[in-house]
């Protein structure tokens, strides 16, 4: 380990579309500034956990900061189970889910600040057959336009849904999911199930506005039908959405099961389809730089 501090930057060279020169620039010149060493991994998508923990071991970094996408984050908050480290977020990828759930700022010299900075929130993590999610995962219309569009800069983006009728005409919805949640067993039919840890989709509809990320709960959110006038309502900051359009349990645990196998996303990505999924919030919790105003929005 070298004598002088360090922080630990993990970039997605790829994601973003974008080149992460000018950002690995201006995080280095900050942490000069406050004597501190910059060390940077690029990911290439095959051992990465392994060698981001090995770099971690050897170096004991600061801190670990994240340029990427909603994958990037995962894959390094993964590794972060072992580690007792906090996370900072450069939003970098093409559909920024979960760093939109942190208010965090849109300029990048005020996100390294915040990125490298005191404040710190403790959020909890999901366990979905044994895969994490951060944010928000489902089962149905929306994981199956991420698989139509999984190239394209519309993914996991809920709210813009309705631009794309020739997939929701290929779909079988209604779906019918059976949900085992609190000692009890509900059928309900629906267009979408939602696992939602946090609030809002990438871009900024906000499905889940009683959700917290540090409450050690999650919520089960079953959207019953297509309607325009409540997926716009999402976009407003605290919306308040018609109970025939959605229905909300709160649990600590999950099993939801479906009779045919159904399209299912965590954190935007595509996973394949499925007839089961397990969920419950993971023991660790996930240490996040954020800005003071999200703390004093999220304290319980």
């Amino acid at each position: 380990m070298e004598s002088k501090d360090q922080i630990l930057l993990i970039v997605n060279p790829i994601s973003g579309s974008f080149d992460k020169a000018n950002l690995i620039e201006a995080v280095e010149t900050n942490l000069a500034g406050k004597n501190i060493n910059l060390r940077v991994y690029e990911t290439r998508g095959e051992d990465d956990e392994k060698a981001i923990n090995e770099l971690i071991l050897k170096h004991q970094p600061l801190r670990l900061l994240v340029a990427g996408g909603d994958g990037t984050i995962q894959l390094v908050a993964k590794v972060l189970k072992d580690h007792d480290l906090v996370l900072g977020i450069l939003p970098a990828g093409s559909a920024n889910g979960f760093a939109s759930n942190l208010d965090l700022p849109v300029n990048l010299e005020d996100q390294i600040e915040v990125a490298t900075g005191p404040t710190i929130f403790s959020i909890d993590t999901l366990e979905l057959n044994g895969e994490m999610c951060l944010h928000i995962s489902d089962l149905g219309i929306n994981a199956e336009l991420i698989k139509h569009y999984e190239h394209s800069n519309i993914r996991g983006k809920f709210g813009y849904f309705l631009q794309s009728f020739p997939a929701l005409f290929k779909s079988n919805y209604p779906y019918k999911f059976t949900i085992e949640v609190n000692n009890n067993r509900f059928i309900k039919k629906g267009v979408l199930l939602a696992i939602a840890n946090a609030n809002k989709f990438g871009t900024g509809a906000n499905i889940n506005p009683k959700g917290k990320l540090n409450d050690g709960k999650f919520e089960v959110l079953i959207f019953k039908r297509i309607s325009l006038l409540q997926i716009l309502k999402t976009l407003f900051r605290n919306p308040k959405m018609n109970s025939n359009f959605v229905e909300a349990i709160s649990t600590e645990e999950a099993i939801i099961t479906c009779k045919k196998p159904v399209a299912f996303q965590i954190d935007g990505e595509f996973i394949g389809k499925r007839k089961k999924v397990k969920v419950k919030v993971a023991e660790k919790k996930l240490k996040i730089a954020v800005p003071e105003i999200f703390v004093d929005a999220n304290l319980i």
